[in-house]
């Protein structure tokens, strides 16, 4: 939808407006939350929200996808500030950036196709369970009123119902001016958002981070940049993933890779933490809010960098019970309800569950949606490997040729690779077969080396009892790898 189409659809221009209002709302005590894990003040971590999410609508290839600072990337860049500084960490924003664009020229994006299904839910699981475990230092505790639980249920009440009457406000935004209003009416003493750190008063100003630029300082933050670069890269990607399926729309991703590139090095240049895309903040936008442009994203910037530094004072009494309803919604909508159904999960194979919980619960233990997807995606791997290697068959027949000649002929199908070609070599009677072995690969294909490696021992154990063992029945590539791995098969296949 373009800006034109916008300005003829008054409707969904409001949902742009609002859904970027309640965005921007919602990143604040993220933003702020996200700082304080990475050692650094509050504003970086606004200001890069402001940055990230203004650049990305601009450059980016999700549109109505929401980045800013994040907790994935803010574990990445803790120890740098912790060890060297906040010059430090801004040379790595800007070469996290650089990183990024130079691996979306080479492809990056064209790695998710290898991302399964049961990966994806994973993740879209283990976000919605890191979302509502974020909001649990707000619910629990010594030092927490009472009054936060009656006013979270308040908050929950106008975000479910709200829209069975009316949908013209997006609800949450609804409940946050609600339960604003009640607070300050009533005086109730309730943790706010300026509890939770100090608001920016200035605008941010472009500087070039105070590091000596040398291979000495690149040694230091290479590490980290691509760490940054990698997990920034998968968290977006996977999220403008789950963006495309929600509004059944697709977008690019290699743009997405880059443009999440140039926005870490314009946030490093303005003194920002650096990010990626916010799956939460990305849901409010998109499902709760319905907005599906570019302006969304941008009007989210917008209005973070108005509320933080022009309006500060009245943004800090927002009730943090507000925001945690919101949130607490966010993460009820994101997870996938339907895969943990007593139907779903007999009827999926169990391998596609293991995969799934391997997902969540790496997810969950170590706070990283990357390392989650890496176990996952490796953990798919593997089973799929054995679940293939498993159809790999070996028959043995014994005929008698016109002249007389006994020949054992044994029919492999399947295909064979280091998973399933391992054993291959004991399925043969080396001492037992007669003189003439014929090896059928006309319903088998060689994907490797280790297949090769394979082939090449069964018949040398042959040749050494005197026997004559030959492969047929390989054509095309199979034929082309044996031919080319081979230095033994000769003119035997």
């Amino acid at each position: 939808m373009t800006v034109r189409s916008l300005l003829r659809s008054p409707v969904q221009l409001r949902k742009e407006i609002l859904a970027g209002l309640v965005v921007a709302l919602a990143l604040i005590p993220e933003a702020i939350s996200f700082s304080i894990i990475a050692g650094v003040d509050p504003r970086v971590g606004l200001f890069a929200s402001f940055t990230m999410a203004v650049t990305i609508a601009v450059v980016g290839g999700r549109p109505a996808m929401i980045s800013a600072a994040t907790g994935a990337v803010a574990l990445v860049v803790a120890p740098v500030v912790d060890e060297y500084g906040l010059d430090y960490l801004l040379a790595t924003v800007i070469l996290a950036g650089l990183l990024q664009i130079v691996l979306s020229l080479a492809g990056i994006a064209k790695l998710m196709r290898f991302i399964p299904r049961s990966v994806m839910t994973g993740f879209v699981n283990a976000l919605a369970i890191l979302i509502f475990s974020a909001q649990l230092p707000q619910l629990f505790g010594d030092d927490i009123p009472w009054l936060v639980y009656p006013l979270v249920a308040a908050g929950l009440a106008i975000i479910v119902f709200l829209p069975r009457l009316s949908s013209v406000v997006p609800s949450p935004l609804v409940a946050i001016v609600v339960l604003t209003v009640v607070v300050v009416s009533f005086s109730w003493n309730v943790p706010t958002v300026e509890d939770e750190g100090a608001l920016p008063d200035s605008l941010p100003s472009l500087l070039l981070p105070d590091v000596p630029w040398t291979w000495h300082t690149l040694s230091v933050i290479a590490p980290y940049a691509l760490a940054m670069a990698l997990v920034g890269l998968m968290e977006s990607l996977m999220t403008a993933k789950l963006v495309d399926d929600i509004t059944d729309t697709h977008s690019d991703k290699t743009r997405e890779s880059w443009g999440q590139g140039v926005a870490n090095i314009v946030t490093g240049f303005f003194g920002g933490m650096g990010g990626c895309a916010m799956i939460g903040q990305t849901m409010i936008n998109v499902k709760q809010s319905g907005a599906r442009t570019r302006l969304s994203t941008f009007l989210a910037g917008g209005f973070l960098l108005i509320l933080v530094v022009v309006l500060g004072d009245i943004v800090g009494i927002i009730p943090m019970a507000a925001l945690v309803a919101v949130m607490i919604m966010v993460s009820v909508g994101t997870f996938d309800w339907h895969s943990i159904t007593p139907r779903t999960l007999r009827l999926m194979p169990f391998p596609e569950t293991l995969v799934m919980l391997v997902t969540v619960a790496a997810t969950v233990a170590t706070s990283n949606l990357a390392i989650g997807v890496v176990l996952g995606v490796l953990t798919a791997m593997v089973l799929f490997a054995r679940r293939v290697a498993h159809l790999t068959g070996v028959e043995a027949t014994t005929e008698t040729t016109s002249d007389g000649v006994e020949v054992r002929r044994y029919r492999v199908t399947g295909q064979l690779f280091f998973a399933s070609s391992n054993d291959l070599v004991y399925q043969f009677d080396y001492a037992g077969d007669p003189g003439t072995v014929v090896i059928d690969l006309t319903a088998a294909d060689i994907w490797d080396a280790s297949t090769v490696a394979a082939l090449d021992a069964i018949l040398r154990k042959y040749r050494d009892r005197g026997k004559d063992a030959t492969i047929v029945g390989l054509t095309g590539a199979s034929l082309q790898r044996l031919e080319r791995l081979s230095g033994q098969l000769g003119a035997g296949h």
